[in-house]
């Protein structure tokens, strides 16, 4: 049975394949870290499985789905980090998922469903099962509860709201939480589109704040103010970012 592992994220790309060594009636024929070059896989190669990533910057699962088309759907096992309305809606729907991190026990259980359902052949009523699903994660306006990061060969998880702020770093974004600090291969923008707006604000375009560690807002230089943080860190607002203190109730602090 030809596979095909869609993730963002290498490490669990890596994981994926490396549970599915284990049962020699499963074949990789492509892995995808968007979904973008995920369609064009699908379409070239027409699996019998596909490990598909809920939430993917740029392109989500959703939209993956959408552009391939109910009559060419193969069978999906939904990868997500985030269990609130994604988990509830692929329960909701009888479809099979794998919450991040998830272990060997759990994954050869999603592989023996996926298994029965490649055995039956997906019917119309399945693909509009599968949209239904994703309608519902799509329709609710989605944030992150936790982020996962890769740390020495293995996935954390991050509670957003243990987060102070996160700073642009080359390639990466740097994730401050208390005394730790993670490195994530994602954009501030993709980070921002997973967070809570009424929980964080990008101030700047290097830096995404959690307003609930902002302790004070002081005047610069030419328009320009600082944020201090709980934890002393003293972080640039870009004066095109009043909207910001706005919805902080400051904008008397900010003439």
């Amino acid at each position: 049975m030809r596979v095909i592992v869609v993730d963002d994220e290498p490490l669990a790309r890596r994981g994926i394949r490396r549970f599915l060594n284990n049962d020699s009636s499963f074949e990789v024929v492509a892995e995808c870290g968007d979904g973008a070059s995920a369609i064009a896989a699908i379409r070239s190669s027409k699996p019998d499985l596909v490990f598909l990533d809920v939430q993917m910057p740029e392109m989500d699962g959703f939209d993956v789905l959408r552009k391939i088309g109910p009559e060419h759907f193969p069978a999906v096992i939904f990868v997500t980090a985030y269990d609130r309305y994604a988990v509830r809606a692929f329960d909701s729907n009888a479809l099979d998922y794998l919450l991040k991190p998830f272990g060997r026990e759990r994954f050869e259980r999603a592989l023996g469903r996926a298994k029965e359902r490649i055995a039956k052949k997906l019917n119309p009523e399945d693909s509009h099962r599968i949209l239904a699903a994703l309608e519902q994660v799509h329709s609710k306006q989605q944030y992150a509860d936790r982020l996962p990061v890769a740390e020495n060969g293995r996935i954390v998880l991050v509670r957003t709201q243990d987060i102070d702020w996160i700073e642009a770093e080359g390639n990466y974004a740097l994730v401050h939480a208390g005394k730790r600090d993670h490195a994530l291969r994602e954009t501030l923008s993709s980070l921002q589109r997973k967070l809570n707006p009424l929980d964080f604000m990008r101030i700047h375009r290097s830096a995404i704040v959690n307003v609930h560690r902002i302790q004070e807002i002081q005047p610069w230089f030419h328009g320009y103010h600082l944020v201090l943080l709980e934890g002393g860190q003293k972080l640039r607002m870009s004066r095109y970012q009043r909207e910001i203190a706005k919805r902080l109730g400051l904008t008397v602090a900010l003439r």
